[in-house]
Order: C-alpha cells, then structure tokens, then sequence
C-alpha cells in the first residue's frame, strides 16, 4: 500500500515538474522510441497515441519501408536506424524477438541519453541479461510482458524494474503503457508465471470460444452469430468477475439453478477434466517459458 501510494505521489510531481502538457490535446509531450513496430510493439505505441502526440514517437524496424509504412498510418516517425530513434528518447521500448535484444542494446547503446530509460518486452530476457548488455549501468531498467489483446486495448501487462529503478520513471511507464490495458507491477521472479497466465491465455480462451461456437453450430445457430455469441459471452463473464470483484466460484454458482441446464453443464466439464486440463495447459506453458529463459 504504501508503495502504491509513492507511485501516486511520483506520478503527480512527474506530471507537474518534469513533463509539459499540451494544454489544448491533454497529451504528454515526451520523446518516445520504439525498436521494432510489429505486431505486439505496434499496438503498444496505438495505444500511447491515445496520450501522446505521435510526433514525439520515433520507431525504427528491420527495414526502413517498415517503419515509413507504419509511420504513415499512425503519423509518428520513421528512421533509418536505430542509433537515430533513440537519440533524445526519455523512453526506449525494445520490441524486437529475444534473439536479437543483446545485439540491439550494444548497438543503441552510445546513442542513448544519460537519464534514457530502457523498456524490454522479450520473453525470457531478464532484466540482469538487459544490465549486462549497458556500459551504463545507471539507466532505469523496465521489463514488460504484455499481451494480443493489447491491440484493442484490453492488454493485461506485467511490469518488473531493476532495484535503482526511479520511481518516477516507472509511474510514468506506467501511465504510458495503460492506454492499452491494464497494468500491474510485479516481482521479477513472477514473470514467467505472467508468460504463461496472460501470455499465452488468450490462445487457450480462443480455443473456448471456437469451441462453444461450435456446440451452437452443432445445435443449430448460423456459424457467424454463434462466435458473437461465445466471444461477447466470454467478454461479459470477464468484466463481471473484474468489474464485481466477486469469487469466480461465487459467479459460476449464482448461474446454477437447482436441477437446472447450467448444472448439467458443469457436470460434464468436471466430468471430462475442464479445470484439470486448464490447469495443466497454463503449468506447460510456465515450464516452457521457464526453459527458454535459461537459453
């Protein structure tokens, strides 16, 4: 609590004394660079556009017409090389796959600004890895797994910090990465954890909607309104469990009527392991995770 607390605090001085807003758009104006724009990097920067003025994002990507692609669609800037994104970036994303972080923090390396503040979100790279590949060792260190959702900003991202980390740094992270989700600090050691729950979920609820679509199919329901249906069921049963605060089991339960349908339902998804293979899909996905982090 009372760390929280500081974080609120930080915040407050941040937005006061270090950044200036553009009273007319409500926006941050503070550089931003991203290495790499794709998938996962270009829904976190869709996001920030929300609170920040493109003109203040920099991205850079394998090829130069990737970037100018990008740029184009959401009017932020396209460079040639990475060394010319992050120069005067408060802020330095690196969205590249794990391969090539080292090589991309050794490059940017003598470009970055004295107070840059360097953000990974590789799976498995930790944040020892991200400190071993800087000369300087005095940069705020951020590390963040987010996930698909993000690009409809619904994202649920975990965020873990070096131990000289300024807690202003890390608010304002923060601030910036919640305009594709949700946000929470977490300690490094949960990350894999992270990986495999919210990194990897999304593909296992995608599986559950398919599924329940095609009970409907089997059932009768025209294949296109059975997906709305599952997919804005899983939608509305998600926001009430986050929105209530209520046990999940407390939900499940007040659906199930005495000798009802829904009963009967969950009966035969006890009956053919349903949490068990839930359970054991997330437990896999962690050991994986946990595997490649020691590559």
């Amino acid at each position: 609590m009372a760390n929280q607390q500081k974080l609120k605090h930080s915040l407050s001085l941040v937005l006061k004394h270090i950044f200036h807003y553009n009273k007319r758009m409500s926006k941050i104006e503070v550089n931003i660079a991203f290495i790499g724009c794709g998938v996962m990097g270009g829904a976190l920067i869709r996001g920030m556009t929300k609170i920040v003025e493109p003109k203040y994002i920099t991205v850079s990507a394998k090829s130069f017409d990737e970037a100018k692609a990008f740029s184009e669609q959401t009017k932020c800037n396209a460079v040639v090389s990475n060394t010319e994104a992050v120069k005067g970036a408060k802020f330095v994303f690196i969205a590249v796959k794990p391969a090539f972080v080292d090589e991309v923090l050794r490059e940017i390396e003598p470009a970055l600004s004295d107070d840059a503040v360097v953000i990974s979100m590789a799976a498995g790279i930790k944040l020892e890895a991200i400190a071993g590949a800087l000369i300087n060792r005095k940069h705020t260190l951020i590390r963040i797994m987010p996930n698909m959702p993000a690009a409809v900003g619904e994202a649920m991202i975990a965020l873990s910090t070096n131990i000289d980390a300024k807690s202003e740094d890390v608010v304002v992270v923060k601030t910036l990465l919640e305009a594709a989700g949700k946000v929470e600090i977490v300690d490094e050691k949960l990350m894999d954890c992270v990986t495999a729950v919210s990194g990897s979920g999304p593909a296992f609820v995608f599986m559950f909607i398919e599924a329940m679509a095609d009970a409907a199919v089997k059932l009768g329901m025209p294949r296109a309104q059975a997906y709305t249906y599952a997919a804005q069921t899983v939608k509305g049963s998600a926001a009430m469990a986050l929105e209530t605060g209520r046990h999940p089991a407390a939900l499940k339960d007040s659906v199930c009527s005495p000798a009802g349908t829904t009963i009967e339902g969950v009966a035969a998804l006890e009956q053919n392991n349903f949490r068990n293979s839930i359970i054991s899909a997330v437990t896999a996905a962690y050991n994986r995770s946990v595997e490649l982090s020691k590559k």
